[in-house]
């Protein structure tokens, strides 16, 4: 009888399946670390790419920064240059008041029996001091400041008789007067 002996061809087949496992775990080994290796490197480009687009986006805050100051330094000049403008109105309107409160005093003055030494103003009230040749023209200039739409309450703070050039007695007076507020239309009227 002939034998024929398989046992080599178990073995080769043995280990040829060793091989074919052998090779598919490397290569399987070598799959997964260029697989990762690619996904690494994508993951790279990725970072770098929003590195580079935060780089671009803090150089265009920093223009964007510097734009927002200058705004800002403009708003604040331009603010105080309201509150000049504000305060020059505010001037030229009590410049303008003065002269009005001056004009309107100028023609309510009794002519040739008296005359004003000192007119004192603040934002409610003026003090007029002055003299005349006697208490009739004080009460008329009192009545004409009455009559004035510039002046209320008129008050007469005292009166003194004075010896001028050892001849003339006259009077010496001091009148207080509350300020009525002045209508636009009479400031814009004198201010054109």
């Amino acid at each position: 009888m002939i034998r024929i002996n398989l046992l080599p061809f178990r073995v080769a087949r043995k280990r040829e399946n060793i091989r074919q496992q052998v090779s598919i775990f490397l290569l399987s080994v070598i799959l997964v670390i260029v697989g990762l290796t690619w996904y690494t490197l994508g993951v790279d480009r990725r970072i770098e790419q929003k590195q580079n687009e935060i780089e671009r986006i803090d150089a265009e805050i920093s223009v964007y920064k510097k734009k927002a100051d200058q705004v800002t330094d403009i708003k604040k000049r331009l603010n105080i240059l309201e509150d000049k403008l504000k305060i020059i109105e505010s001037l030229q309107f009590k410049r303008d008041e003065q002269l009005l409160l001056i004009e309107d005093l100028q023609s309510r003055i009794v002519p040739e029996k008296m005359w004003l030494e000192s007119i004192h103003a603040d934002e409610s009230s003026v003090t007029l001091t002055g003299i005349a040749f006697d208490n009739p023209t004080i009460a008329d200039f009192m009545k004409q400041l009455e009559s004035s739409n510039l002046f209320q309450e008129i008050d007469l703070k005292q009166t003194v008789s004075k010896r001028f050039d050892g001849n003339f007695n006259l009077k010496a007076f001091e009148l207080r007067c509350q300020k009525q507020p002045l209508a636009p239309e009479i400031q814009n009227k004198k201010g054109k």
